[in-house]
């Protein structure tokens, strides 16, 4: 019985290496007959790329753009004026009206009411004046002068409400849809400006140091490294926002104010009738460095304002979906079962 045991276990040790091989060998039976079909599976994709490759390579590199040379200011045109005592001159459609509600309604409105006033107060103060009058008047009631100072003023009032309420309007009338997009963005201290619909990202933009400025021939505290760049004679759409405290994007030379509040998106549209250098500043109390956060727009012509998007590593607003629109759609893959 032993001699038994003892040959089936010799039996079983001399058949183990075979059996092992075999099984080794019916897995790479297993593996090489797999990697036929994961060939074939691959095979679509390699080709796919294969034939994209030569596109690609045959697409030349798009040709670098020279930005256009930075525009000089002209003094006294969208900057203050040593001893100006009213508004800047106005270079948008709103300004215009802005500028003559204040010029031809307001200031005459108010100077003759002040001149009435006065001149009303000086002649009551000596017409009835004690040494003229030792028994005073006691009458308490006049109906025509009643009558006069409520309808008179309202009169006013109206005539000053009509074209007021117009240009309230104009101010946030929305910008049309071709409108070119910039997101302003204040900071402590100092502004950031991105395009989105032109895919230019956000670049921020400092108080130029005082020998710069002069060496430029820009007003020191207006003038910033970097300034926005607009198109003159298109419309703009300003999106305006605050990434820390309340800032105040202004720009009195185009009438343009608006808050830059965080958490907040404020829309503000804009039409610049000619090119040029507009400075502004912020205008609300935003810490220590407040009056050191300058603005100036430089409005280029169209031409030039889209040679400095692409300068700018940007695309022109609309030629991506013209690209698109043109390119012929890539042939499909086509799997061939085996």
């Amino acid at each position: 019985m032993k001699k038994v045991k003892s040959l089936v276990l010799a039996g079983l040790l001399a058949f183990a290496p075979a059996l092992g091989l075999n099984g080794s060998a019916l897995a790479q039976d297993n593996s090489v007959a797999a990697a036929p079909a994961a060939e074939n599976a691959a095979a679509p994709a390699e080709s796919a790329a294969n034939a994209t490759a030569p596109v690609a390579a045959a697409a030349p590199a798009a040709p670098k753009v020279a930005a256009p040379p930075r525009m000089k200011p002209t003094e006294g045109i969208g900057m203050p004026r040593p001893g100006e005592i009213t508004l800047q001159e106005q270079f948008s459609p709103t300004g215009h009206t802005a500028r003559w509600l204040h010029d031809v309604l307001l200031l005459p409105i108010i100077t003759i009411i002040s001149i009435f006033v006065l001149g009303l107060m000086l002649w009551v103060m000596w017409r009835y004046r004690r040494s003229a009058n030792p028994v005073p008047s006691k009458t308490s009631h006049n109906t025509l002068i009643e009558v006069i100072w409520t309808v008179v003023p309202v009169v006013i009032l109206l005539l000053i409400a009509v074209p007021s309420i117009s240009l309230l309007a104009d101010q946030y009338k929305p910008a049309p849809k071709d409108a070119v997009v910039v997101k302003v963005t204040g900071y402590q201290w100092y502004w950031g400006y991105e395009y989105p619909d032109n895919a230019i990202p956000e670049f921020v933009s400092n108080l130029l140091p005082e020998d710069k400025a002069k060496e430029n021939g820009e007003p020191y505290l207006l003038a910033p490294d970097n300034r926005l760049v607009l198109p003159a004679g298109r419309p703009i759409k300003l999106i305006i926002t605050g990434a820390d405290v309340i800032h105040a994007f202004a720009v009195p030379s185009l009438w343009l104010k608006m808050d830059a509040v965080p958490g907040r998106l404020n829309e503000k549209s804009v039409f610049i009738e000619k090119p040029g250098v507009y400075y502004g500043q912020c205008s609300e109390l935003c810490g220590a460095r407040h009056g050191f956060m300058p603005i100036a727009i430089e409005a280029l012509p169209p031409e030039q304002f889209d040679q400095w998007v692409l300068s700018q590593g940007g695309s022109l607003k609309g030629a991506a979906e013209k690209t698109a629109e043109a390119a012929p759609a890539a042939p499909a893959a086509v799997t061939k079962k085996i």
